[in-house]
């Protein structure tokens, strides 16, 4: 089954199969219908709070309500994608904590969301916020050609392909770039969106917020 998701082609059953194999969602309260909705949906859904820690919970709900074009369960699917839950983490090109963001964007974007003193990316909740910020940034950025390209594209992923690449990448190629790392990106991030609505279940405990135990 060939589905155009985004504006790009997807082989959606065998991904499906592979999200519920993985992700101990293969029994018969699974529905492969309801995932493939989920997968191409716009991540507006309600956020399953067993499926990411509790002490991110509010953070990750509040951010997702900044903008329409963002919500909660694409915030949580991101983080997974960026970090998996490490709220540690420095990337190769100085990216920081959970929302993986780089200390230009974190200036622009963060803010002391729990009143210790110190605005950082490697605070859960500062990033988070900033994060959420950042995407309803991109989001507004993208939309001028978000129908315009051909084939057309959704908001959604050209947001979450800008976030990764860069806002210049994706106004060049107007639209989500067509390179593997863009798509795998984006579609990575969708492939979430059903754990994080709590249709496909996590195998495993939810992580805490400060160290590396994701689920995949």
């Amino acid at each position: 089954m060939i589905i155009i998701v985004g504006g790009f082609g997807v082989l959606l059953a065998p991904l499906i199969a592979i999200i519920m194999l993985f992700k101990g969602g293969e029994g018969p309260d699974v529905d492969p219908n309801n995932v493939a909705s989920v997968f191409q949906g716009d991540g507006k859904g309600t956020l399953d709070p067993t499926a990411v820690p509790a002490d991110l919970v509010d953070p990750i709900q509040e951010a997702g309500t900044l903008c329409p074009e963002i919500g909660p369960v694409v915030i949580a699917a991101q983080i997974d994608r960026e970090s998996g839950f490490d709220a540690n983490l420095v990337g190769p090109d100085g990216e920081q904590g959970i929302s993986q963001l780089s200390p230009e964007i974190f200036a622009r974007f963060g803010k002391d969301e729990n009143d210790d003193g110190k605005a950082s990316a490697l605070d859960p909740a500062d990033a988070i916020l900033a994060q959420g910020r950042y995407l309803c940034s991109l989001a507004q950025q993208v939309r001028p050609f978000a129908t315009s390209g051909q084939p057309p594209q959704d908001q959604l992923s050209i947001t979450l392909a800008a976030y990764d690449v860069g806002i210049d990448a994706v106004q060049a190629a107007q639209g989500v770039p067509m390179t593997n790392r863009s798509q795998a990106y984006v579609l990575g991030i969708r492939a979430q969106f059903a754990t994080y609505e709590g249709i496909v279940p996590k195998p495993s405990p939810s992580p805490s917020g400060s160290t590396n135990t994701s689920g995949q």
